[in-house]
């Protein structure tokens, strides 16, 4: 269909609609036909592939070909565990795929856009995806194009279509009838200007239109049919850890291939396999493969557990961000302060000021301009009259007045307005509220109530006065000018935007943490110093600039480190101040909610989106949206993504400590010419005691301290401060210990099996010592007791392995008397005290 080239009375006939929008029979019937309003997705990987990308690694392609070959020599124990080694890996990895994938679709559905609609004559808010053909939509700058839509109505409306057309600049558009070109042929899509199509968003103006296409029948639709695969976003850190495996296996291949030399060597032909598996299985469980997985599962968790506390992260690298976070340029109104004026105080008498403000307003207690509303509010308590005539606001005057019915007879006039202007057409005062007497304004009282006036404007008050005039008869004239002289003056509202209360901790929270509170925000100079020193972010004017002053300094003479308060400024002093910290290396976040702070979040190191008041354009440019739009839900979201991070560290400085303990123990052990563990021992330990506790490391609770340190530099690897060194450190202690038993076992199958203990208890307990990186284990105070249940279920399952009979036999272990117990405990639980000394002369050090 060529919609554009059809009048608007035909579309609509096309469409089998009218202007009035659809019954929801009708949206029924046709959703049943159409479907929602959305693109198809990539398909869903099936089972057989999800298992064939779990086992596709050739360390596990390697351990499998050993299985067979151990099967086949007849060692059917061994090729059974590594078997069920393989499958409990890949069970375990697609339970994680899916719980992350289930992870990004909850938040798509909590992020979903919506659209107003006219459905039976009424305009309602639905989901986007809910849109049928033949549905009227009604937008406005900063909204979305949710369906391919020709246009029924355009005012002022431009509309920016780069996406479709690749031209940067918005095009205009309007209802009108288009003429076909001259040779016959269609016109291209950048030049229909009285169409809208999905994928695009309006710049400015607003419009109307009837929806003629949806899905995969738009034209963003055409172009989504030709994707068959997407790519899943991985973070700077999972590429880097990524990384990190490659180089790990090509050292730990070649440690492997000493080991296999060397067993060849001293035991022939006839230890040639022993030699092999345990190569081969040293390997499987030296390289931190599972690196990358916890880290996504980590980031999963994360990201759902911000979204609980009303800060939706739209793209998974803004949580590695968040903890590098240096500067918040926050909005003030709605997210520092609560979007809502309230009169906070009043000056004169309250009765005849709440009858004025009750009466002299256009205002409902829920709907209309926030000023009006908080003057109906505080006037609540007044009787309210019928209006009879009226002098509207005009904002030359600055006046509005309105005349009332009194109950008993005669008339009442209310007007309010600046004070300043109201002043001069006041004769007379009335601002006792402990008598009714009315006395001549003289020149003396007129500057006591102009200084009372200029104290509350001094502390960022919206002033508002009032005055009244009776009347016997009705006035003939409503004009401004028969009304609005000989008034009775009767006191003073002040009104501010209160700030929220949960801003000045979250502020103080940010002060502590070395993260710079900076206000940006469009209202006057001196209420946003105001504000901003209530809240702390400013001591001083001297801290704020005005968007004027700002245009007046050079980039080169702009100190953006002296000014923590930017007021009345536009679109391209936001990008600017961004621009400048930017340059400084301070990882930076910007919150907006218009289309004109689009630019500046998109140029921020974390773009933030307002959900409550936001646009659609603001939302999509957006890393995160904050579902109530409030500042201290940025600093929630910075404290969360610390503690992602932490743990992610702690998890991974885990694995590695445990893996090098391992690697070292088995070396060690080959090079002086004993078997220290087979290879079902170092698989069975490298399943039970790294990955369980390694994923238990990630919920543990943010440390006390997490908000006392500076930022994290952005370009800081995981291993910095010397952690890698720390790492390599425990895990010498974990080959120590391991070796130690199997020298007090007196070697064998005692002394293998008193290593097999130590080593497996010793890595599960170690994951408790690395609940935090610098603190004592001793000194924390809450508990993650997932954590704890998984230590004891490695030590319970280390038990069933050495104690129960036939498992035991399996796995070639000896059931230890209490005293070979008793030594193989006791050393495992050295690494506690091992760790303790590590973690003081760490903290010593101030590398913490």
């Amino acid at each position: 269909m060529q919609e554009h080239l059809q009048a608007i009375e035909d579309v609509l006939k096309s469409q089998n609609a009218d202007e009035n929008g659809l019954s929801s029979v009708e949206v029924t019937n046709r959703r049943s036909r159409y479907g929602f309003n959305a693109l198809k997705e990539a398909p869903k990987k099936s089972l057989p592939r999800r298992v064939w990308e779990q086992v596709r690694d050739p360390m596990i392609l390697i351990l499998g070909t050993a299985a067979i070959v151990s099967g086949s020599l007849g060692e059917v124990a061994d090729m059974c565990i590594i078997f069920v080694v393989i499958a409990l890996n890949t069970v375990l990895g697609i339970i994680q795929e899916s719980k992350a994938e289930a992870a990004i679709e909850a938040l798509q559905k909590i992020s979903a856009s919506m659209s107003k609609v006219k459905r039976g004559g009424e305009v309602v808010s639905i989901p986007s995806s809910e849109l049928v053909p033949g549905d009227i939509i009604l937008f406005e700058a900063g909204d979305a194009i949710p369906a391919d839509i020709r246009l029924i109505e355009a005012a002022s409306l431009k509309i920016e279509e780069a996406a479709l057309t690749g031209e940067s600049v918005p095009a205009d558009k309007s209802a009108e009838t288009l003429e076909s070109t001259a040779n016959g042929k269609d016109i291209p899509l950048g030049d229909r200007t009285n169409m809208a199509y999905m994928g695009t968003s309006v710049v400015y103006g607003r419009g109307a239109g009837i929806t003629v296409r949806t899905g995969m029948n738009t034209e963003m639709g055409k172009i989504a049919d030709a994707l068959t695969s997407h790519d899943t976003e991985r973070t700077p850190l999972q590429i880097k850890l990524s990384q990190l495996s490659k180089t790990l296996s090509i050292i730990v291949l070649a440690i492997c291939a000493v080991i296999f030399t060397l067993g060849f060597i001293r035991g022939g032909t006839e230890h040639l396999f022993e030699s092999f598996m345990t190569a081969v299985s040293l390997a499987v469980a030296a390289i931190p493969e599972g690196l990358v997985v916890v880290v996504t599962v980590m980031l999963s968790v994360g990201v759902k557990n911000m979204a609980e506390q009303r800060a939706i992260i739209r793209r998974l690298t803004a949580v590695e961000t968040l903890g590098c976070a240096g500067v918040i340029c926050s909005d003030k109104t709605g997210t520092l302060t609560q979007n809502k004026m309230t009169v906070v105080e009043h000056f004169g008498d309250t009765k005849k000021l709440r009858a004025v403000m009750q009466n002299c307003n256009d205002a409902t207690f829920d709907t209309g301009d926030p000023t009006e509303i908080a003057l109906r509010i505080f006037g609540a308590k007044a009787d309210s009259l019928t209006r009879v005539g009226e002098a509207p606001f005009d904002s030359d005057r600055k006046l509005m007045s309105t005349v009332h019915k009194l109950p008993n007879g005669g008339y009442v006039q209310y007007t309010k307005g600046a004070p300043d202007e109201l002043l001069k057409y006041c004769v007379n005062v009335d601002v006792s509220d402990e008598s009714d007497d009315v006395i001549p304004l003289t020149e003396d009282i007129r500057s006591l109530l102009r200084v009372e006036n200029k104290n509350k404007a001094d502390r960022a008050l919206r002033v508002l006065g009032g005055a009244m005039k009776y009347y016997d008869l009705l006035p003939k004239d409503f004009s401004p000018d028969v009304l609005e002289c000989d008034l009775t003056f009767v006191g003073l509202c002040g009104m501010i935007d209160p700030v929220r209360p949960e801003v000045k901790e979250a502020i103080d929270e940010c002060r502590a943490a070395g993260i710079k509170a900076v206000m940006i925000t469009g209202d006057h100079k001196d209420t946003a110093v105001a504000i901003a020193k209530e809240l702390g972010i400013a001591e001083d004017e001297t801290q704020a600039l005005s968007g004027e002053e700002l245009s007046a300094i050079s980039d080169a003479d702009f100190d953006v480190t002296q000014y923590r308060v930017y007021a009345r400024v536009q679109p391209e002093h936001k990008v600017r101040i961004v621009g400048a910290w930017r340059k400084l290396r301070q990882v930076t976040a910007m919150t907006g909610d218009g289309v004109n702070d689009a630019p500046a979040i998109k140029s921020a190191d974390i773009g933030v989106g307002m959900g409550v008041t936001g646009t659609d354009v603001t939302k999509n440019v957006a890393d995160m949206v904050l579902a109530d739009d409030n500042f201290a839900t940025i600093v929630g979201a910075v404290k969360e993504g610390r503690r992602i991070y932490e743990n992610i560290r702690k998890a991974v400085l885990f694995l590695m400590s445990t893996n090098a303990g391992e690697v070292l123990a088995v070396f060690t052990a080959t090079i002086a010419g004993f078997t220290l563990l087979h290879p079902i021992h170092i698989l069975w330990i490298n399943l039970v005691t790294d990955t369980f506790p390694a994923l238990a490391l990630g919920i543990e609770k943010v440390e006390d301290d997490a908000m006392l340190k500076p930022p994290r530099n952005s370009k800081e690897g995981i291993f910095a401060h010397g952690t890698g060194f720390i790492s390599i450190l425990q895990g010498v202690f974990i080959a120590a210990f391991t070796l130690s038993s199997y020298l007090l076992g007196g070697g064998g199958a005692y002394g293998i099996t008193m290593a097999f203990v130590t080593l497996s208890i010793c890595e599960a307990v170690h994951a408790l010592n690395m609940r935090s990186r610098v603190h004592s284990l001793f000194a924390m105070k809450r508990q993650n007791f997932i954590l704890w249940g998984t230590v004891a279920f490695s030590i319970a399952l280390t038990f069933c392995v050495v104690y129960v009979p036939g498992i035991n036999d399996i796995f070639a272990l000896k059931a230890l008397s209490g005293n070979h117990l008793l030594i193989a405990l006791g050393l495992a639980v050295l690494i506690v005290p091992a760790a303790e000394i590590i973690k003081a002369f760490y903290r010593l050090t101030k590398n913490a």
